[in-house]
């Protein structure tokens, strides 16, 4: 259900690309709710859920759009990812999209763990960036380098704290602070001095604080709060794993917001609020997203959007067998 919401809200307002195994079990689930005129399929094998990270990053140039297609190794090892590594080539020479492919598969990068605004800022990272299990002949100064290259950006924000217990990969920064328009930043706040996260949180907020927009301005600072404590059902052991649940994994598309919320009236209220203070003239629509939260991420991480005219509107619904 819950991805049938996202895909409700999303195929309302603009095209929507589904890449799944069970092609028509997932048309029966979706086509009595969803625009079916706004969804296209592929059929392909996949090992998880997660086309934030797995999902051309895509810069727009002079010649139009490149599609970047870096590897994926499963957050560093931790998982199985050839099929999902798979993906983008399969979808680009079926002729889903329209721009250059560009072979990024020497580098390591996911989309959750960068964040890229229009004054040529890019906000990440350390615990994700520079763990030696992505890409480890590199040191810092290195992959600044690479980022500048690949993303044509001048101003390299590296943030060193700020962690969710539960987290699977390494601290992707779409989890802790995202960068907004008008130089603001919305970030992750932990309010509970009790709370576990509270220190590493706030030597975030402090680090936030620091930084600085190419103009010099310092970022408007804009808190969500951190949600209280949601914990993944017991395994026979009768332990129980606290769940990285955030706000900060908001998605944007036309003319809206989609907001992460986990049953937490307060919480999701502050959270809606903030956001629709962010972007004023975009309507906030709630998603639930406790399901998502048992697999270890949210709406942002299990979504990856694309600029206007480059998901190809003529791609045939294809089954890649």
């Amino acid at each position: 259900q819950c991805f049938i919401n996202i895909a409700q809200k999303i195929a309302k307002r603009e095209l929507l690309l589904i890449v799944t195994p069970e092609l028509e079990k997932v048309k029966q689930q979706i086509a009595a709710t969803v625009n079916m005129n706004n969804v296209r399929f592929l059929q392909c094998a996949t090992n998880d859920t997660w086309a934030r990270d797995t999902g051309f990053l895509t810069v727009l140039g002079p010649n139009g759009a490149e599609l970047m297609d870096f590897k994926f190794n499963g957050w560093g090892n931790k998982f199985e990812a050839s099929k999902d590594n798979a993906i983008n080539r399969n979808l680009f020479s079926n002729n889903y999209f329209k721009g250059t492919y560009t072979d990024c598969n020497n580098f390591v990068l996911e989309g959750g763990s960068i964040e890229v605004d229009a004054q040529g800022s890019l906000l990440t990272t350390e615990s994700c960036l520079l763990t030696p299990t992505r890409n480890p002949q590199l040191n810092k100064a290195d992959i600044e380098i690479k980022l500048k290259q690949f993303f044509n950006v001048s101003n390299i924000l590296w943030l060193k704290h700020g962690h969710l217990e539960g987290d699977d990969t390494d601290g992707h920064i779409d989890t802790l602070a995202r960068l907004c328009p008008q130089g603001k930043i919305a970030y992750v706040k932990c309010y509970d001095k009790n709370d576990c996260h509270y220190e590493s949180l706030s030597l975030m907020e402090k680090e936030l604080q620091s930084f600085r927009q190419p103009s010099g301005e310092p970022y408007e600072l804009i808190p969500l709060p951190l949600p209280e404590p949601v914990y993944a059902p017991a395994d026979e052991n009768e332990n129980s794993e606290r769940l990285p649940a955030t706000y900060a994994n908001y998605l944007i598309i036309n003319n809206a917001v989609l907001l992460p919320v986990y049953n937490q009236p307060e919480n999701d209220e502050t959270a809606a609020k903030a956001i629709q203070r962010l972007f004023p003239r975009y309507e906030v629509v709630r998603i639930p997203c406790l399901p998502l939260l048992r697999q270890h991420g949210s709406l942002h991480c299990s979504t990856m959007q694309f600029p206007a005219n480059v998901l190809n509107t003529k791609a045939e619904n294809k089954a890649d067998n």
